[in-house]
């Protein structure tokens, strides 16, 4: 551990704030720096003397005061940390960092921060099952942020159920290994994923879609990031969260999805993994098709090629464009023709037919197809593939093969 590694802690209001006290030893004995911003509430339950003496550093905790301000500022505070942690997360704490809201310091460094956000909540077991509040937890998901789950038990208010805060060793367990990550190579880079179906309305309750999860994307999004590449996911509708420290744009149709894809150029490389629907339907009806004793005539016409505009882009081409080839037979041939055909660096294939269960399933088959020839890879999860691609991607990149 690095002298230079520093969490900023935020310490809400609620009796699980003593166990911050621990947190901030354990923390300090591994060589890692503790800035501390105690909320009103957190204040209520551990005094700043006790968290400073722990911290070695003096308690944050005014939004207003001059002098903090123009000594450490709350954009400082969010900035100069490698990463921060909010413990207890109380439901307040959790309503606002999901809905951008921000009137004290700890919200308002919550909201400025571009740094990994760890956050473990603590409160009643009714107020954790709570409709909003799981809507809450489900948006800071979907938004990165790294959430362990509280526990369930004898609560303080003495009722019993989920709510209880993680103990301090677990979370530490969390900040270590986020802290003493691996190498990140692709620093300083940026990464555009496309990932998931596309759906292509036939009328305003009908669409043409496929089977496609989104699951192969997703993990090769989150993998780059993990590789500390800056990631932009474009996703069509899946049921999935946004991995840890990827930025997702949703979009629906093929020409959503082409439109947030060049917005988000340029980029270093573009790994192209939705399944983009090849047609849709000429005119979307504006309103619902009904019966009229025979089936309906829908004229279809073809959609924008992502790949093949991406990779012939005239300034803003990406440094390595890969595409994905889903097949059902000839799975490298096929392959190596979309190769020469869109114009793009490699093309991962595999084999979706029906028995093979890729899509929606957990594992995959691939083959890297390159202008170098093929690469048969061993079926994987597609965590493992997605893997094994941004370490490839990597080389590429920074000129390690």
């Amino acid at each position: 551990m690095t002298e230079q590694q520093r969490v900023l802690l935020i310490i809400g209001g609620g009796i699980a704030a003593y166990k911050c006290l621990e947190l901030i030893r354990r923390l300090r004995e591994a060589g890692v720096q503790v800035r501390v911003i105690l909320t009103k509430g957190g204040a209520e339950f551990v005094t700043p003397l006790s968290v400073s003496s722990l911290a070695g550093d003096k308690v944050y905790g005014d939004l207003f005061s001059l002098t903090d301000e123009s000594e450490m500022g709350h954009i400082r505070l969010s900035r100069e940390a490698s990463l921060v942690v909010v413990a207890p997360a109380t439901a307040d704490l959790m309503a606002k960092l999901a809905n951008g809201l921000a009137n004290d310091l700890a919200s308002t460094a919550l909201l400025a921060t571009d740094k990994p956000v760890i956050i473990a909540p603590a409160m009643n077991a009714r107020m954790w099952l709570h409709p909003a509040t799981q809507r809450n937890v489900a948006t800071l998901k979907a938004d990165g942020v790294t959430v362990i789950e509280p526990g369930s038990g004898a609560l303080a208010c003495g009722e019993t159920g989920p709510g209880r805060m993680a103990e301090p060793d677990a979370i530490l367990s969390v900040i270590l290994d986020r802290l003493q990550a691996a190498p990140r190579p692709l620093a300083g880079r940026h990464a555009l994923v496309t990932a998931g179906p596309t759906w292509e309305a036939i009328d305003p309750v009908r669409y043409i879609a496929n089977r496609s999860s989104g699951k192969q994307g997703y993990a090769i999004a989150g993998a780059l990031a993990r590789l500390g590449a800056r990631t932009t996911l474009i996703s069509g509708p899946t049921a999935l969260n946004a991995p840890a420290g990827v930025a997702r744009v949703c979009v629906e149709s093929a020409r959503d999805m082409l439109a947030a894809t060049e917005a988000a150029l340029p980029a270093d490389v573009a790994v192209c993994v939705a399944a983009v629907s090849d047609w849709r339907a000429a005119v979307g009806g504006g309103q619902k098709l009904k019966k009229n004793g025979a089936p309906p005539s829908v004229e279809l016409i073809e959609n924008p090629d992502i790949l093949a505009t991406l990779s012939r882009h005239n300034r803003r081409r990406p440094k390595l464009v890969v595409g994905f080839a889903a097949e059902t037979e000839n799975v490298v041939a096929y392959a190596q023709d979309k190769l020469a055909r869109k114009g793009c660096d490699w093309i991962i294939a595999n084999d979706v037919c029906h028995e093979k269960g890729v899509m929606g399933g957990e594992c995959n088959t691939v083959h890297l197809v390159t202008a170098n020839g093929v690469e048969d890879w061993p079926t994987a999860t597609k965590e493992d593939v997605a893997a094994r691609l941004a370490e490839r991607i990597a080389g590429a990149l920074t000129g390690v093969a």
